[in-house]
C-alpha cells in the first residue's frame, strides 16, 4: 500500500509536518484510493485513475459514487 500511496500521490514529497496536517492528508489519501481502487468500469492503474478523475467531472462523480 505504501509503494501505491508514494508512486500515485507522490506521499513521500509531502511537506505538510506542523500539527496533525500530515496525519489528515495521510487519511485523505487513504480515503481517495479506497474509493479509486473501487472503481472497477476503468480496467487501468491508480495513477490513471487519478488523472481521468481529474479530467473528467463525469468520471469523479462515478468514483464518489462507489461510496
Amino acid at each position: 500500500m505504501h509503494w501505491v500511496l508514494d508512486i500515485a500521490f507522490d506521499e513521500d514529497s509531502n511537506r505538510a509536518r506542523k500539527g496533525h496536517g500530515a496525519a489528515n492528508l495521510a487519511i485523505i489519501r487513504h480515503i481517495a484510493l479506497n474509493l479509486i481502487e473501487k472503481e472497477k468500469t476503468s480496467r487501468v492503474g491508480v495513477k490513471i485513475k487519478q488523472l481521468k478523475a481529474g479530467w473528467s467531472n463525469d468520471y469523479l462523480l462515478k468514483i464518489i459514487g462507489a461510496i
